[in-house]
């Protein structure tokens, strides 16, 4: 059976409001979660996801508040992170309406977190979302990928919102997550993220063939090429994009429609 792949917008929030940057750094508005989520509800996108992307360095809890009000709106998935540290948070989350939820840098802190919130809430809820940054140094033990200009480079895990290095290779993290019981792992590399040159694909097919769970890549789509390279060349499961959605420079439909002619299994719109 064919497994079809999934186009996923997603809503970064900084105090209530959508964001987009460059690197993660230079945040610009992009408007309203609530109306974003429900544009992209009506275009058929597969699932949503709100990411927080300040709670863990601002050291808070999510916005139940926003997620109650999109949850209302959507008749789709809705994956959020963001200030997710404890089964307490887990659960006042995917009670307020979300689906599943992201964890990261309170994975990283806690890795006994994956396991436990999969034990209690299944592992189709829990999503561990790794942002990597490349490394050239020559650290023993470290995961080496090549690059397309046949240079080679290690992918280093980072926490708090990218601002914090751990010194843990990126495709050994994403086996433990996934030996730890996360049904999925969402990989943006901060290369390329809001850079519009397309997905990191070295680190994002290193990642798909190290582990047997979906992979979503992100940060980085410019154009509809782009979705089809993290899909034929990344062998991820779903590709995820921000800016070219929110400020209308091409539909879910129209992505979705763009892949099918390429050979791309994809659910077709409604």
């Amino acid at each position: 059976m064919t497994l079809t792949r999934r186009i996923i917008p997603c809503l970064d929030i900084k105090d209530g409001r959508v964001v987009k940057g460059t690197n993660f750094l230079g945040l610009k508005d992009a408007g309203d979660p609530v109306e974003l989520a429900a544009r992209y509800n009506e275009q058929g996108a597969d699932e949503v996801v709100f990411l927080d992307i300040t709670a863990s360095r601002e050291n808070r809890g999510m916005i139940i508040d926003v997620i109650q009000k999109a949850a209302d709106e959507l008749f789709l998935p809705l994956t959020v992170g963001g200030g997710i540290r404890t089964l307490d948070d887990i659960q006042r989350t995917l009670r307020a309406g979300a689906d599943k939820v992201s964890i990261n840098s309170s994975a990283i802190e806690n890795p006994s977190l994956i396991s436990e919130s999969a034990n209690a809430f299944g592992t189709q809820c829990i999503v561990v979302a790794i942002d990597v940054k490349r490394r050239t140094t020559n650290e023993p033990g470290m995961t080496r990928i090549k690059l397309s200009d046949g240079s080679s480079c290690w992918y280093e895990v980072m926490t708090r919102g990218g601002s914090k290095p751990t010194g843990i290779d990126a495709v050994k993290w994403a086996k433990e997550a996934e030996s730890r019981g996360a049904g999925e792992i969402l990989l943006t590399s901060m290369e390329t993220d809001g850079t519009r040159e397309g997905f990191d694909i070295p680190v994002t097919a290193a990642v798909s063939e190290s582990v047997g769970i979906p992979v979503i890549a992100s940060g980085g789509v410019g154009k509809m090429e782009h979705f089809y390279d993290g899909f034929a060349l990344g062998k991820a499961d779903a590709a995820l994009a921000a800016s070219v959605f929110h400020y209308g420079e091409m539909t879910i439909a129209e992505v979705k429609n763009y892949l099918i002619q390429r050979g791309i299994a994809i659910r077709p719109q409604a």
